[in-house]
């Protein structure tokens, strides 16, 4: 155990200082951790910040910009500022709990598919190949058709539909990982399998699912916002980005800012998110360390 801890002490230092030093090369990648911290923070103090309540209807409705309401009130006085604060934190909390559920089930299968192989393989790529055969959001809506609509329903929904993800990239890191000489000596060593699994194999495939997983976040997040568009979303009397869209659609002619701000917040978290993906790629790339 000492000798593993001492090998792997230097590569996990070795992985570290590779990440510092892409992220003060990449510009793109520090606005994405910056303006990602950003929302993050507001998220978790959404109601030490926020101006309003979230929901407070007051008579001062489609005002536009003001001292008072920095980003306006929407048809029912309700200011939009608050709004678009409190809707960030379902907007992250579903983006970043589906990601999770869905790596933790879809890394499971693909290196039970991968490791495993014959039968147990065939039936689990069957499954995730039908799954391939539909796009994620149109999965999603399917699942909240059947199991109606509410947070926890959503994050479900969204979790089932990106699995297949998690699946493929798992398998194929499995696949030629199952191969090396590290395994064969575990094996030789009698580990059992799940140790051989989740102690060798995963952490080897890590650098791709950590990739994967920074690309379904901003999946998931545009997913939240389109279902709650569509009036699939979480309950209609909760703030998120989705359903502030969708409640300004018929007055964007008359107050710019209803469509404007809530639009322009899922972008910067979906560019940001996208950024920091870009650099963890490039980052954990081991082609482009040698």
């Amino acid at each position: 155990m000492q000798t593993e801890a001492t090998l792997e002490t230097p590569v996990h230092r070795q992985r570290e200082n590779r990440l510092r030093a892409t992220l003060a090369k990449d510009r793109k990648a520090q606005f994405g951790v910056v303006v990602l911290g950003l929302f993050i923070v507001a998220a978790i103090v959404a109601p030490w910040i926020a101006p309003n309540d979230p929901n407070e209807m007051t008579l001062d409705m489609m005002n536009p910009i003001s001292a008072a309401h920095p980003f306006g009130t929407d048809d029912l006085g309700r200011d939009l500022l608050s709004r678009i604060i409190f809707g960030t934190r379902i907007s992250l909390f579903i983006g970043f709990s589906t990601v999770i559920i869905a790596l933790i089930i879809g890394v499971t299968l693909g290196i039970a598919a991968g490791y495993y192989g014959g039968r147990l393989d065939f039936i689990i790529m069957r499954y995730i190949d039908l799954q391939w055969a539909f796009p994620n959001f149109i999965i999603a809506v399917y699942l909240v058709a059947v199991f109606g609509t509410g947070l926890f329903n959503i994050i479900a929904a969204i979790s089932l539909a990106f699995i297949d993800d998690f699946a493929r990239v798992t398998r194929s890191m499995t696949l030629s990982i199952r191969e090396e000489q590290y395994v064969d000596a575990a094996r030789t060593m009698g580990f059992s399998n799940i140790r051989i699994m989740f102690g060798h194999v995963l952490p080897n495939a890590m650098a791709p699912i950590i990739v994967q997983a920074t690309v379904s976040v901003s999946y998931a997040i545009l997913a939240e916002a389109s279902l709650s568009f569509l009036g699939l979303g979480v309950d209609a009397d909760t703030p998120t980005w989705g359903l502030i869209l969708a409640d300004g659609r018929g007055f964007i002619s008359q107050a710019w800012w209803l469509g404007v701000f809530p639009g322009l917040a899922i972008m910067l978290v979906v560019l940001s998110i996208n950024f920091i993906g870009d650099w963890l790629r490039d980052a954990l790339d081991v082609r482009q360390a040698i």
